[in-house]
């Protein structure tokens, strides 16, 4: 990759916004892939860690698609 092309990849990254970066890891998450998100660290006593990386499965649990309500009558 030429260094043009990594300064060009590198400004894009910069541009997105929280949201965006956000709905990114969301479609991530969905599709099944291993995502990490930072959140505040739950141990206050760990001063030098205020935020910790967690796998977003610990977070926001397993995807599980919606599904129809099937009657069995």
């Amino acid at each position: 990759m030429s260094s043009v092309n990594k300064k060009l990849c590198n400004s894009i990254k910069r541009e997105r916004t929280t949201l965006q970066k956000e709905l990114l890891k969301m479609d991530a998450w969905a599709k099944g892939k291993q995502v990490f998100l930072t959140i505040k660290n739950p141990d206050e006593r760990e001063t030098k860690k205020p935020f910790i990386r967690v796998p977003a499965e610990q977070v926001w649990k397993k995807y599980e698609p919606y599904r129809m309500k099937q009657s069995v009558d």
